[in-house]
């Protein structure tokens, strides 16, 4: 009864993007200001769920070149390279290649793929030295961002450009290929501002030339990717309560990938793959008056996927035919939406407003068609912030979604802070989320066809019907702070239920006989069964000297299936780790010079498809660096050394991430 008067309660509101203004120091004092949980800018004690925030101390401490590799800095996140320049990543398990429980923001814009459902992070136009802060809300968040912020919401705040005057060169080389050039511009004057940033990066993901263990997937797979993209971004103030922002980038990417044994599948798998994106980006902000302002936002994007069509030789049994391989890929997204901040007195505020979507798909091979397919969303939210007492806070918000497969669905959420002591705060929360099938999920028909244009395969039959994956989440959070340790501390207590869980079920008879396919394998996908979820994370943030900084985080994670796949059942449990944890440490010693050590835990965990279970493993990072002038320049020089230990294994067991070092020299004027 209790979690029904909360669900209704949560019903009266629903959420946009921070639109307060915050000055750089709200970001960087111990119990910074975030954006991402509500919409309304908080101090982490403040907000209705639990947030990360990785600032730009721990990106640069972190010497990550790969913005997906930040998430080992947060409670609960596996991530891995999978294959053809894509990243897995997965939070309290369930991932699987195509990371399709995220929603990940870049400036309000999503990358959230409408046809796997993945995040395609290789050909997203961002360079590491561009990026603010990311704030990760860690559990559902569709409230705020609608479906498909189901596990968690990744939100990528840039620079702006005013920030970035000046220029900037900066490159990269290292051992596996590694090679990197960074170049950025910053210009403008007074209210009109704008930067550009041109970017070229190469490196080989994994080991080559090791032959696979006993029992395991069949050859060793490598890994070369390529990746060229230049970005810009125009900040114009027009008057002093009004301001435009204007960005654009595009990405050229070519992945390359083998195996060094070829079995029925390899010899279908292209060893090239090419791919562009590409987005435009405006937005309108207005301070109408101490108490309102708001914010009108337009984005497209698009992104191509494309392996060479081919005509492979195949013989599997008594098969034997030539083969189209055929992975041409065009997805798209329209998107313009508005969001409108209040403040009603000193105790009560809100944010409200409503988005449309428009997304797009075509890809002939995983659907068996031509035509481009698309479809709608509409959106309608609203959040309310309201502080009873000055030791009670009280949060409630709404969206309510229209989706072009699932029709209309309402994600509430309620939360009620606690203010125990000073600087000591207990958060009571819960939330309904949802997320609606990908295109591929609902209509996906994957075929091969012959060189006369036959079907002769089909690994993927088109059901349709799906009903959203639904999540009911409850936790229990602290956070608290010691002002004489300069300690900040954030724990969460959570109890997920996840219904009607969308995974992939074999035809029976395995094929049927109407079915064209020359393997005894034919799935589609369907609403299975059930998840539960429960466990307990813990995150710190001890800063005791302005020369040392230490983050470290632990998580515990116990997962439950009842569907009606039997290899689910016993997949799901084993998909997240039992226990993890990752710490990150920085220390300043003086004269321009500085040292970090990044060290990672991961218990055994199984990746779901078309994933492996990958052994327990230790990851340890040293960087050092040392910042100088030089003739009127900063100039800074690094080494960094990753994986120090042993290999491990990355989502597959024939992807072996081993030891790497990289150099880095840049110089800003």
């Amino acid at each position: 009864m209790f979690e029904i008067m909360l669900l209704l309660g949560g019903f009266l509101v629903v959420p946009g993007s921070a639109l307060a203004v915050v000055t750089e120091s709200d970001f960087f004092d111990i119990l910074p200001v975030v954006l991402s949980a509500s919409r309304l800018s908080q101090p982490v004690g403040d907000v209705p769920a639990a947030v990360t925030l990785i600032d730009q101390d721990m990106i640069r401490a972190s010497g990550f070149r790969d913005i997906p590799d930040l998430l080992r800095l947060v409670p609960g996140f596996s991530v891995a390279y999978t294959r053809d320049n894509t990243w897995a990543a997965g939070y309290h398990g369930l991932g699987d290649a195509y990371s399709r429980r995220f929603q990940v923001l870049v400036d309000g814009r999503s990358i959230y793929s409408p046809h796997f459902g993945a995040v395609n992070w290789n050909d997203l136009p961002l360079a590491m030295e561009d990026i603010e802060r990311i704030e990760v809300v860690r559990g559902p968040n569709a409230s705020i961002y609608g479906a498909n912020s189901f596990a968690a919401v990744i939100n990528i705040i840039t620079k702006t450009a005013a920030q970035v005057s000046g220029e900037l060169v900066s490159t990269q080389v290292g051992t596996h290929g590694m090679r990197g050039l960074l170049v950025r511009h910053g210009g403008g004057e007074g209210a009109f501002r704008y930067r550009l940033t041109a970017s070229d990066q190469q490196r080989d993901r994994f080991e080559k030339n090791i032959a696979p263990a006993p029992n395991t997937s069949s050859g060793q797979y490598f890994e070369a990717s390529k990746t060229r993209f230049i970005n810009g971004r125009m900040d114009w103030q027009l008057t002093p309560g009004s301001d435009v922002m204007a960005q654009f980038g595009l990405t050229q990417g070519d992945g390359k990938a083998g195996s060094s044994t070829l079995d029925a599948r390899s010899a279908l798998e292209p060893r090239e793959q090419d791919s562009r994106a590409f987005y435009l980006q405006l937005a309108y902000h207005k301070v109408e008056s101490a108490r309102r302002e708001w914010r009108v936002q337009a984005y497209h994007t698009q992104n191509t996927f494309d392996a060479d069509t081919r005509v492979a030789p195949l013989v599997f049994g008594s098969f034997s035919d030539n083969v189209v391989v055929n992975q041409y890929l065009l997805q798209s997204r329209s998107s313009i939406d508005l969001q409108v901040n209040e403040q009603w007195t000193p105790g009560l505020r809100a944010v409200w407003g409503g988005e449309l979507w428009q997304e797009t798909v075509k890809s002939p091979q995983s659907y068996n068609s031509t035509r481009t397919m698309r479809g709608e969303i509409a959106r309608a939210f609203g959040n309310l912030e309201w502080r009873p007492h000055e030791q009670v806070l009280v949060q409630g918000g709404a969206m309510l979604e229209h989706h072009y497969f699932t029709g209309a669905d309402i994600s509430p959420r309620v939360a009620v802070n606690f203010t125990v002591v000073p600087d000591h705060v207990l958060r009571l929360g819960v939330s309904r989320a949802y997320r609606s099938p990908t295109f591929f999920e609902e209509l996906g028909n994957q075929v091969l066809l012959n060189d006369a244009g036959a079907v002769v395969d089909t690994t993927i039959m088109r059901h349709g019907g799906l009903e959203p994956e639904r999540i009911l989440s409850r936790e229990l959070g602290y956070v608290g702070r010691w002002n004489a340790l300069k300690l900040e501390l954030d724990v969460r207590l959570y109890r997920d239920h996840i219904e009607n869980f969308i995974g992939e079920k074999k035809v029976v008879p395995n094929p049927p006989s109407d079915v064209n396919s020359f393997q005894p394998k034919v799935f589609f996908y369907d609403n299975i069964g059930s998840v539960d979820a429960h466990g307990g994370e813990v995150q710190l943030r001890w800063r005791p000297t302005p020369s040392l900084d230490v983050s470290a985080h632990y998580a515990r994670v116990f997962l439950r299936a009842a569907t009606s796949v039997g290899n689910y059942n016993t997949d799901i449990p084993a998909s997240a780790p039992r226990d993890s944890w990752g710490a990150l440490a920085r220390y300043q010693f003086g004269n321009g010079w500085d040292g970090s050590v990044f060290a990672q835990y991961s218990d055994p965990q199984k990746w779901l498809s078309p994933g492996d279970v990958t052994r327990a493993f230790i990851r340890v990072d040293v960087h050092l660096a040392r910042r100088w002038k030089w003739q009127g320049t900063e100039v800074e020089a690094a080494v960094v050394g990753q994986n120090l230990g042993n290999d491990y294994e990355e989502f597959r067991n024939t992807n072996l991430f081993s030891r790497r070092v990289y150099g880095s020299l840049g110089f800003k004027w």
